[in-house]
């Protein structure tokens, strides 16, 4: 079996976001990028599930820029087989990325397509949900536990109300959530490995993709400055400051 992970570079969850003068959005010139936390997690679970001798081949996917392999290097430093590269300049709405990944999924025909549950940079959370739809597959979203057995998962999702366990046919799409798992460290060796590995790179003409429209970001800003707080010496003038703000 093989498995598909879709990986998206973002900016590294350690940076403070700046916004740029004009607004346009935030900055990313000399910012360090990163894998998305969560599609990294939904790499180290095909890996475990490879090391397990449950699948025999991990593909690494990613959407964007040239710079963008960086990040599908990291996958295959981590232990992915291959890479796909589709590269796109512009931003990628989620219906166009699960476009891409259901014309690949196509391709490849892969027994699941793992991916993070949202990306940190516009935490839209679409993407796994809208290729399930468009490859007419089961889908298990915000998964803190994947047990196979033959051509079925067993997926416990993390949901409002707590936990609950769903069992799903394969070929399917999973999406991960923060404990489902803690990613390896990459070594050295691996990264210096990881450049000999193979990187197909592609595009949306020749995946017969046509870029869905979406939004358009018309304004960035940064979130308001937190006032100062103020301590009361008591019950009742905590109450009267309460009131005169209009909080009760």
């Amino acid at each position: 079996m093989k498995l598909m992970v879709s990986v998206k570079r973002v900016v590294d969850y350690n940076v403070r976001i700046q916004v740029k003068p004009d607004g346009s959005g935030v900055v990313t010139d000399g910012v360090k990028m990163s894998m998305n936390p969560f599609d990294e997690i939904a790499m180290e679970e095909a890996l475990r599930i490879k090391e397990a001798g449950n699948a025999e081949e991990i593909i690494a996917v990613t959407i964007g820029e040239q710079k963008a392999q960086e990040q599908l290097r990291t996958a295959l430093a981590m232990g992915a087989d291959r890479a796909i590269h589709v590269e796109v300049d512009e931003d990628i709405q989620p219906l166009t990325a699960a476009r891409v990944l259901k014309a690949l999924a196509d391709k490849e025909q892969p027994g699941m397509v793992l991916l993070g549950k949202q990306a940190i940079d516009d935490d839209q959370g679409q993407t796994g949900q809208m290729l399930a739809a468009l490859w007419d597959r089961p889908q298990a979203t915000f998964a803190s536990k994947v047990d196979l057995d033959g051509q079925k998962a067993k997926v416990t999702r993390e949901v409002d109300a707590g936990l609950e366990t769903i069992e799903v046919d394969l070929p399917a799409v999973v999406t991960t959530d923060l404990r489902l798992n803690e990613p390896r460290y990459v070594k050295l060796p691996d990264i210096m490995k990881a450049k000999k590995k193979p990187i197909d790179t592609t595009s949306l003409a020749d995946l017969g993709v046509e870029a869905a429209p979406g939004l358009k970001v018309t304004n960035t800003a940064p979130p308001p400055e937190r006032q100062g707080g103020k301590k009361v010496e008591s019950v009742d003038e905590l109450v009267s400051e309460l009131k005169n703000r209009g909080l009760i």
